[in-house]
């Protein structure tokens, strides 16, 4: 019998931190090239300037909260216009199955915000405290001397700044960026704007210092639902063990396959998995361990691609000594040419809406209380609430008429002509009424329809909406 002193064995395992080893190769290329322009235009797009008139920052990109539009170059996106925003949604989404069902967890790899801060932090980690043997030992130095206390502080300011920056930049995109780094500094900005940026500070900070791979296995739902996407032909991380097995080291490789069993591939793995094991959740598909085997397949003389992009589809193949088919063969096929055309169809009606898109709209909202008014005259009279929405970045006098009936006619309110002034980006309401004369059709009818013109009297522009005239008989 066990000694009923002895502690019960803990069920919960620490977890050991991972130190990818460098690598170099061509998808660790490509990553950072990836890294270095998506962190480019995160942090360099708030500055860039565009003509907004004198009404509105002059900035190119900007989320304008307070007037509750975007902007994004030329664009402007209204209230009203949200289905832009959501068809951008609808095309992320698309996106997202469409390059799963075709290359894996592409996204997760090499583009995913987590994956790019960390690859960000970790380049850092390594510029400061060495590559992998050398944090490994520092990680297991259980005394914190003096040397030890520099290189974490060092590196944890660092990852901070990075953290402020990215805090930084996601507020500039709120308001003018350069208005709004001097009230910063100045400590004259709004509390949220300071609020914000801690809050991503600090964020930023934990996942990508800290969290790392955690953020990818635990927090993110997209390693659960990525299988529905993806199916035997989808080109994805693997590694071939009917050409590495049986693994061995060593000059005499008589029954052995091309695997030495050096585990480069898991000393660069982010994740600190070993993809000799199979495929695996926590894979992101980055690729460093095909840089990593190819580099060493070259060393030992043997043919790269021991790990590579494969599709299971073409294991059977590829046990007989047969070719894979063709990288094409494996993308185009049925789900994702789907994918594609979904994905194309969205853009391309989004693409069509806003290049039909009106530059002035207007909204017509009768005034049901009460129906119609008598005049003294014998008139009758309706009244309707205007909408007109300038687009423009500069007050435009608009004139509202009618047609559809000729004895109808209109009248502003606060104003003997049938023009009214609508300042720069804003919309106006306008009280219109509508009369009708004495013993006229429209008077004497239950309804009559007729229909609101606006013409923008600088540029031309029409828009018109219908709507209808309640007369007596009603």
């Amino acid at each position: 019998m066990s000694d009923s002193n002895t502690p019960a064995p803990s069920l919960y395992a620490a977890r050991e931190p991972i130190f990818p080893r460098r690598v170099s190769g061509n998808f660790r290329s490509l990553k950072w090239v990836l890294l270095t322009l998506m962190l480019g235009v995160y942090y360099i797009t708030p500055w860039l300037r565009w003509d907004r008139g004198p009404e509105l920052p002059d900035q190119a990109v900007l989320l304008d909260l307070g007037g509750r539009r975007f902007f994004f170059f030329w664009i402007e996106i209204w209230p009203h216009e949200f289905y832009f925003v959501a068809g951008l949604l609808v095309m992320a989404g698309l996106g997202l199955f469409l390059f799963t069902s075709a290359l894996g967890r592409v996204w997760c790899g090499y583009a995913c915000p987590q994956t790019v801060w960390t690859d960000l932090y970790i380049l850092v980690e390594r510029w400061i405290e060495g590559d992998r043997n050398a944090r490994l030992r520092l990680h297991r130095q259980k005394k914190m001397d003096f040397r030890k206390a520099r290189l974490r502080i060092t590196k944890w300011t660092v990852w901070f700044l990075i953290g402020l920056a990215t805090g930084g930049a996601w507020v500039f995109y709120f308001t003018d960026a350069p208005t709004l780094l001097v009230d910063l500094v100045t400590l004259n900005a709004h509390p949220v704007a300071y609020t914000t940026m801690l809050v991503l500070t600090l964020t930023t900070f934990f996942f990508g210092g800290f969290a790392r791979e955690q953020i990818c296995i635990y927090a993110c739902p997209w390693p659960r639902i990525q299988a529905a996407m993806m199916d035997e032909d989808t080109l994805t991380i693997g590694y071939r063990d009917w050409r590495g097995e049986a693994r061995g080291k060593g000059k005499n490789r008589e029954g052995l396959g091309d695997c030495i069993d050096c585990a480069a591939c898991v000393n660069v793995c982010p994740m600190g998995i070993d993809i000799r094991d199979g495929q695996q959740m926590a894979c992101i598909t980055c690729g460093l361990c095909i840089d990593a085997c190819d580099d060493m397949m070259d060393k030992v003389g043997k043919p790269r691609g021991l790990i590579d992009y494969l599709a299971l589809s073409d294991e059977t193949r590829e046990r007989e000594g047969h070719e894979p088919r063709s990288v094409w063969k494996h993308i185009f096929r049925p789900r994702v040419i789907l994918y594609t055309s979904l994905w194309s169809l969205v853009g391309i009606g989004l693409v069509f809406a806003l290049f039909i898109r009106p530059e002035i709209e207007m909204t017509v909202a009768p005034v049901r209380n009460p129906t119609f008014v008598t005049l003294s005259d014998g008139s009758i009279r309706n009244t309707y609430d205007v909408r007109l929405l300038n687009k423009r970045g500069e007050s435009r006098p608009f004139r509202i008429t009618l047609t559809g009936n000729e004895y109808l006619r209109v009248q502003l309110e606060g104003t003997p002509y049938e023009t009214v002034d609508v300042p720069a980006n804003e919309t106006h309401l306008q009280k219109v009424y509508v009369i009708a004369p004495r013993g006229s059709e429209p008077a004497e009818s239950e309804r009559v329809d007729f229909r609101f013109w606006v013409e923008d009297l600088t540029t031309g522009d029409r828009a018109h909406n219908d709507t209808i005239f309640n007369g007596r008989a009603n």
